[in-house]
This record gives structure tokens, sequence and C-alpha cells, in this order.
């Protein structure tokens, strides 16, 4: 037993670490990860699995050292020569020619090798059934039970014959007994613990193995007499405090009625109280959903109301998912100013997740003061297979946006180990975006790190309408494993349709309730808007038992007044030629010019006395022809925002859009008149003013949220024609006669079915149409739930004759479509239809996805299409590449240290229709290949003219149109 090695010299300091230092060193760290680190409900659980208080944390600590008991086996043992020989020596022997040629990892090993030693013990089948998994998968995936088996053309050799078996029991017994159990029979648990809660320690296992194989923490000991538990929790002790981790904030105490404005520094509106008090009347966790005009406050009250829940159910954290990562930074700077409120320590604890957060400053600031590279520990795999591509150290991070973090004097952000690929979601406080939940729903390696940093937080996702039909797979699948761990959930939307209110809480409850499907079909409709809809299971998630015998669920459905008067909003329509499909280019563009002469002489009537005005157009291509024929009559008063701007455009030009038309009013002031031309991006989480909204035809709730910029703050000074709320409504045909016809474009992203129930909602709208009510236009907020329902549902009573046989045809295919899409989701969703009332871990990766799950990945898993690529944008003056901005770098394209910021300022997304050529035709500059940062990056190489070719498309990038491709043949 003493000559087995668990590390090689390599890569243990230079010195072998003997298999039984390292489980001790993993179930050491593990008592640290228990006493510092895990949240409340987490112990709580674990306590009551292993037989009541005070139990839950040696336990934890032996699933968490035990889980490299399969490498005392000759197919792990023979991997690296000078450890090999020395097992020899000791007496354990094998047939080399049969071991070699067959590979069994050491993972499926150590299950197969706990079915048999803890049957021996006197466990019960289904006290092993949900533990082998958790060995069995912590290199990333759950094999089934019948892959555990060695292959029988080894004659048994690849497990070990003669002495081994007693060898291995003997490990097995020494190890247990050093952690204090009297032997393995006695670490038996009492009680099988949900699936949701196997899938939380499987992440929790992962995280203290990677600790303890870190070898800067745990150099290697040869010696057996010098392997204690007490000198690896030596060992661990100085880890922990070298890492520098953190738990969120430990013990909360639940919040006063005066949190609120001790928080936000005012009292809560009648609706945010509304939240707040849901939260306090909830009996167990739950899902809590806020339905709320844009502007009024939900974000606020969701973060008081995740206070509230994390100290009545015992999480230390929360995470904010956001739609997007642009919304994603501003909501950073919120969530640290609110925990800097309850405690000055905990804003430090915050982590930004996603692909861009080295643009961000504040983040930038957080973490300054390292320059260590990532690939350094994250490059190789070893070459004695210790780590078979499965651990940190064996892991090559795809993620060119991976960055350290300082845990020394002067660290102002998270734990530097916090930072490294897969981990974000373990960090306290983490703001991201909603891919980050998404992907933890997905049958990919490590997803159960992902759904460990979820577990034990409270969940906030805003603006969950943002979510297609693709996306909402994985949502829903979340919730429901989310709810099966009592992680308390909290929802944000300006409203929802009733059918996906219902789908979501149904999913949550489902998971709950440990049900293969649940219908909430007893949910109470708000009865008014603003409203809350709250949700949770009658017995507590997590209570002692097996989770059968449940009762049904609790409802709370309330609604209350809005913090600000309706609206009421003039709609109008100013119909466009949108030439029949498979026109040619030359007559389509022709169309396109003369709807925005159309616009732009609109706007010169509009804004003769001034004013601020905001264009919506569904594609970049739209928005900027739109802005060239208004720069040319406008001049300096048109601004340009899209997605195919180089960050650094487009960061500059989002900050001053909010400076000139934000809640502030800027530095400068409201200007007299100003004209901005955005696509999709100003429909969610951009908090501008326009005192005239023009915008394409949308889908009737993503409508809603772009007039959700229109007269939106208070006391701003209008032009006496603007002082009315008014949109125009573009993207159509006239609405009169049959039904209308809407840019391919807009067909493509929305599909004609929500287009033409959205048209007809505007035609209703219209001065002089024949409507319900007598009222032209919208009272917003207060008709956004009826015309959001009445957008999605099917009945062609609403619709004109004229347009019933074209929106039937146009149901039936976006049915259709809507259905393909889910079942494409389906494919990488966790679990399967059918195995969602598993009871184990046990082959959860069976077929599953073939990506490893990092973050750069994250995207194109969980949201539907083709993917895109991002660019960094060097233009070529003569032989040397520069920034974008002018600044040269050297020949081969090396970047120094003081312009790697300006360099990566012009990433770009390049549109799909160039994907393929790029991928093909792309690759990073030579000198970017060794970087930490770059070496992912493909370079997008302009000439003097800032033009290229690429496949059959010129591509130009413009400092005022951002990225603007023509195809070279004729199409």
């Amino acid at each position: 037993m003493a000559a087995l090695w668990g590390k090689s010299a390599g890569k243990a300091g230079g010195r072998k670490n003997v298999l039984l230092s390292h489980l001790l060193d993993t179930a050491a760290v593990a008592e640290r990860l228990w006493d510092g680190f895990l949240a409340p409900s987490t112990r709580l659980v674990v306590d009551d699995i292993a037989g009541g208080p005070g139990k839950g944390r040696r336990f934890f600590s032996w699933l968490c050292g035990v889980h490299d008991y399969g490498k005392a086996t000759p197919a792990f043992q023979r991997m690296w020569p000078e450890g090999a020989e020395a097992v020899r020596r000791a007496g354990l022997t094998w047939h080399e020619p049969l071991v070699a040629r067959r590979r069994w990892r050491h993972d499926r090993a150590g299950g197969h090798l706990l079915c048999r030693d803890l049957a021996a013990a006197g466990w019960t089948e289904q006290q092993i059934d949900w533990v082998w998994p958790l060995v069995a998968g912590h290199h990333g995936r759950f094999p089934s039970r019948g892959e555990l088996t060695p292959a029988r053309t080894a004659k048994g050799h690849l497990a070990g014959t003669g002495p081994w078996p007693a060898a291995q029991r003997a490990l097995l017994e020494r190890f247990t007994t050093e952690l204090g159990f009297e032997n393995v029979t006695a670490v038996a648990p009492v009680r099988t613990p949900s699936r949701a809660v196997q899938l939380h320690l499987s992440g929790l296992i992962v995280m203290a193995d990677w600790i303890a194989s870190d070898e800067r923490h745990f150099e290697g000991v040869d010696d057996p007499h010098r392997v204690t538990f007490e000198a690896a929790r030596a060992r661990a002790g100085k880890a922990w405090t070298a890492l520098g981790l953190h738990r969120g904030w430990g013990s909360h105490d639940l919040p006063g009625s005066e949190a609120f404005r001790d928080r936000f520094g005012q009292d809560p509106r009648p609706s945010q109280t509304m939240v707040i008090e849901a939260a306090r009347r909830m009996t167990a966790p739950g899902l809590v959903v806020v339905e709320a005009p844009m502007g009024e406050g939900k974000t606020k009250a969701a973060l008081l109301a995740a206070e509230i829940l994390a100290a009545r159910f015992g999480a230390d954290g929360v995470f904010v998912g956001m739609p997007t990562q642009a919304t994603s930074d501003p909501m950073f700077g919120q969530v640290r100013t609110w925990l800097d409120r309850i405690d000055g320590d905990l804003s430090s604890r915050v982590a930004l997740l996603h692909g861009k957060r080295m643009f961000n400053p504040e983040w930038r600031a957080m973490v300054a003061g390292s320059e260590e590279d990532d690939a350094s520990r994250f490059g190789g795999v070893d070459a004695y297979g210790e780590c078979l591509d499965d651990d940190p150290y064996g892991v090559t991070s795809s993620d060119p946006w991976d960055e350290p973090s300082a845990t020394g004097p002067g660290a102002r952000g998270p734990a530097e180990w916090f930072l490294g690929s897969k981990r974000g979601l373990l960090c306290p406080f983490v703001v991201g975006t909603i891919d980050q939940l998404l992907l933890a729903a997905t049958r990919t390696k490590h997803v159960m790190l992902r759904m460990a940093g979820l577990m034990g937080k409270v969940v906030i996702l805003d603006e969950v309408h943002a979510a297609d039909v693709y996306m909402s797979q994985f949502l829903r699948e979340g919730l429901r494993w989310l709810g099966q761990a009592g992680v308390p959930v909290v929802l944000l939307s300006a409203t929802l349709p009733p059918r996906q209110r219902q789908d979501l809480v149904g999913a949550y409850l489902a998971g709950a309730m440990s049900r293969e499907e649940y219908t909430a079909g007893g949910l109470p409709e708000p009865g008014g808007y603003p409203s809350v809809t709250a949700a949770w299971p009658e017995v507590p998630v997590g209570a002692p038992g097996e989770m059968e015998g449940r009762t049904e669920p609790a409802y709370l459905v309330d609604h209350g007044p809005g913090w600000r008067p309706d609206l009421s909003v003039a709609i109008d329509v100013l119909p466009e030629r949108v030439p029949p499909p498979r026109t040619k280019r030359a007559e389509r563009e022709a169309a396109d010019e003369a709807a925005a002469r159309s616009v732009a002489d609109l706007l010169e009537r509009e804004l003769s006395t001034g004013g601020c005005a905001l264009v919506i157009r569904n594609s970049v291509a739209r928005a900027q022809r739109l802005y060239q024929l208004l720069r040319d009559r406008f001049g300096a008063d048109v601004h340009l925002l899209h997605g195919r701007l180089t960050a650094g455009d487009r960061a500059d030009r989002t900050a001053r859009c909010l400076d000139l038309l934000g809640p502030t009013g800027g530095t400068e002031g409201r200007p007299h008149r100003l004209i901005l031309v955005a696509t999709q991006l100003a429909e969610q989480s951009f908090d501008v003013d326009a005192d005239l909204l023009v915008t394409d035809l949308a889908p009737v709730d993503l409508l809603l949220q772009r007039i959700g910029r229109l007269h939106r703050h208070a006391g701003v000074r209008r032009p006496a024609r603007l002082a009315a709320p008014r949109v125009v409504v573009t993207g159509t045909t006239a609405l009169g006669g049959g039904a209308p016809r809407f840019p391919g474009v807009s067909e493509a992203v929305y599909g004609r079915f929500l287009l033409l129930r959205s048209a007809a909602l505007v035609r209703q709208s219209l001065p002089g149409a024949e409507r319900e009510t007598a009222e032209a236009g919208w009272r917003v907020p207060a008709r956004v739930p009826d015309l959001v329902a009445a957008g999605y549902e099917a009945s062609d009573a609403s619709l004109p004759p004229p347009w019933r046989e074209a929106t039937e045809a146009a149901r039936t295919q976006w049915e259709t479509t809507e259905r393909q899409r889910a079942e494409t989701a389906g494919a990488s969703l966790l679990t399967r239809r059918g195995d969602r009332e598993g009871r184990t871990l046990a082959g959860l990766h069976y077929a599953g996805r073939a990506e490893n799950g990092d973050d750069a990945s994250a995207e194109w898993l969980v949201r539907d299409g083709a993917p895109t690529v991002e660019v960094v944008v060097v233009v070529r003056q003569g032989q040397v590449p520069h920034t974008i901005n002018g600044r040269a770098l050297s020949v081969n394209g090396d970047v120094a240290d003081e312009l790697l910021e300006d360099l990566l300022a012009g990433t770009v997304r390049l549109p799909q229709s160039l994907t393929e050529a790029a991928l093909r035709e792309l690759r990073p500059l030579p000198g970017w290949r060794g970087h930490a940062r770059l070496r992912y990056c493909p370079a997008l190489e302009l000439d003097s003219r800032r033009t290229a070719v690429l496949g059959d498309y010129e591509v130009r990038y413009d400092r005022e149109l951002g990225l603007v491709e023509r195809r070279l043949t004729a199409h």
C-alpha cells in the first residue's frame, strides 16, 4: 500500500506523492471547504445525509478524499515507469502486455472498486448506487454502471490480481480510519440525497481535487511514515490561506424594514414592497416571478428579496444573469454597490463572467496586480496520464479572455482560483450572462462545477422574456435542477406571455417535487400589473427523507400599482415597399433606400423645432443605410449604435449615448436635437429617453420593450410638437387590405407569424381603426399584459379577415419551426425526456455533447443559429500591422504591454455570412501565438484603405459605419 503513488515527481514538486497522501490532502481541503466556503443550506443537507447534526463534515471529507481510489490499480500504477518499478518491488505485479494494450481510466476504476469494496463492508445497494458515480465522474463525465467494468480480455490484470484486492482494501481502510471513522462500514450514509444534491456534491469533489492537485501548495510526500491526516491538514491550511478563497456573506441576518433605504437610499415603491413581502411569506425555497414595467425598479426589489431568501433558507451568495454582455456590465456595478452597503468586504468578492469582461474598467481595476500567464498552469496533458486532460493541470483553456487576479497585497477582486476556466460560478457573488446558467443545464464535461456554483446561491435572472424557444429549453432544464436543489430563484421580466410564465413555474416545481413533468395548471393569473407570482413546495426541499409524498405546491400571486402613471402612446405606421421574396438585389436595395428616405423625411418634419429621436432597425445593414442618409441631412446630430462595431467603438458610443440621453442629463445637458439609429441593442437595459420612437415592427413584447425608451425619464423638457409620446412603426407594408409583407431580415429573425400578430395589434391601435376600445394608441404599462398575451395567442378572432389565411399558414410554419428548434436543443439538455425522475448520476453523460463546456463554447451551444466568429482588426501599413487606432505593432504582430488594450479594443464579431470563410482563412498573427490573451484570436488584416477580401465578400471597417460587408458575386 505504501508503494502506491498518486502523483508523479513531475506533478508533485519534484518528489513522488504517495496515493494515500493525495487522498488525505483532498480530504483536508474538503474540511476547509466545509468550514469556510459551503453555504449553510449545503451543510444542513449533508448533515442529514450523514445521519444528523455534526456528522456531515467528516462524511463530506471522506467523499472528496476517496475520489482517486481507482489509482490503486495496475492500469494506473504502470503509467509512470519510476513509480511502477517501486510498486512491482513491493510485490504488486501485473502482466504488462495485457495491461498495456487496454486503457482503463482511474475514475471509472474507482467506481468499480467502490462497488466491490463498499458492498463487502456492508453498504446497501441503494447507498452504493449514488456514491460510486461521484468517484467515477470526478473527471467531468458520469459513466453508466456498465462502463466501469475493465476489459475481460485483460483477465483481471487491469484491476489487479493476487495481492492487489487486499492492498486496495487496506488503502481504503487506512484512509477511512485516518479521518476518524471506525471502519468503512461506519461511513455509510443514512439517507439518499436528491440527484441535484448529488450533482452539487460532485462539483465540490472536483473543486477539492483541483485544489489538492496544485503542486505549488501540495508538494509530494514519498515517505509513508510522514503521511498522516494532521500533516495533510497543515498543508491544506497553508494552501487555503495562500489561495485566499472565501465564502459569501456566511450567516446573513434577515433584513429589517429599513434595509431597502439603507441599501438604495430611498423608500421602496409599492411594487418593490410587494416583491419583498412575497419573499418574506414563502415557507420554503421557491420561484418568484416579478413582472413590472421598464424603470419600475425590479432589480433593486430582486436584490433585497435575495437577501431575505438567503437569510431564511441558508444561501451564501447570488448569481445575477443578464441577457447580454452589454447589460451585464452596468449590473456588475450595481451589485457591487449593493453589497458594499451590506458589508464593505463583500464588493470585492463579485466576479464578472462574460467574454468581454476585460473591457470593463471596473473589472479590470479589480483584477489588476498580476501578470501571471494562466497558460503555464492550464496548458499540457500529463505525460503519464495522471490527469487525462480532466483537471486544471491538464485542461487547455480555449477562452482567450481568461486572466489571473492578484491574491496578495493590493488585490481587490475575487481570488485568482475562481478566475480559471469553468470555475467562475463558484465565486460567491457573480454577475454574468444568462448563458452561464444555460450551460449548467447541458450534458457537457464538468457541468457539475457549473451547477455547484449555482447551488447554495440565490439566482436572479433578468429579462427572461428575451429567451427564445431554443434557449428556453435550457432555462427550464436549469430551473428543474435548481428546484430540486432548493435554490431560490427570482425571475424578472417586463411581462411574460401567460404560457411562458406557466412553463417556467412548472419546470421549477417539477424539479422541486422530483417529477418528470409538472404543469402548473392551477397557477392563478395576476389580476393586474405590476405583479409578483411565487411558487414553492409545501414541504421544504432538502428536508429529511425521500422525495415522494410531497403535497401540491403553494402559490402566492399579487399585483399592485405602478410607480409612474400610464403613458398614452400614439401609434402610427410609416409603410414601405417590401419586394416579394427572390427579388433581385438591386431592386431590394432600391426599396431599402426609398424606405430610408421616408424615415429621413419624417424626422425632418418632426424634429423641425428640435427633439431627440430613437430609430431602431432590425438589421445592421438597414441601420447603416439609414445612418448614411441621415448624416448627410443632419450632420453631427446623428449617432449610430449596433453590434458590428469594434469593442472599443461600441463601448465609447454606448457611454456617449447614455451621457446624452440618460437619466442624469449628462455632462453637457440634453441636446437640442439628436437622432440615435440603433439595432436591437437599444431594446433592453438601455436607459435612454427619446422624445420620438421610430422602430421596425417586431413581436409585440419586444415592441413594448422599445417603447420603454419613449418618454422614459421624468422632468425632461420636450419640444411642444413631441410633448405627447408617439411611436412610428416601420418595416412593414401598409396594414390595410391583405396581409402585409415584412423585410426578409425581420422574418428571418422573428418569424412571419409573430410579426403578423404584432401588426394586427398595431393596426387596431391606429386612429380610425375598428377596435374593442374607443381609445386609439396604447396605454403603457396598463395594457402591456393583455397586449403580450394577444400577441402570442393562436386565435385569429382579432385578425382582419383578409389576413387570416396567411396568418394560419404562418402559424403552422412557426409551430413546426419552434418544435424543431426545441427538439434540437433537447439533444444537449442535461437530462433526457423520461430520465428526469432518475435517482443517481449514473449515465448522466450518455450521448453527451463532445464540447468540453468551456466558456468560449457556451454561447453557441445554448443559443440557436449558426456560430459567428470574433476577430481582432489590424490595419497593415506597409509591412507593419497597426491597431485599429493606428498604433504600430512589430512586423510579426508582437504586442507591447502598453498596446494590448488598444489592440483588443479592435475586436469585432463578424456576421454569420463570413463565418465559414473566417474559420478557413483567418489565424492569429505570428507574434500572438504564445500570448495568453491573443493566441486564440484570429486577426482580420485590412489594407491601408481598411478593406480586405474574405471568401466571397469584401469587408471594410469604417469608423462611422462599423464593419461593412459587400458580396463580390451577384446574388
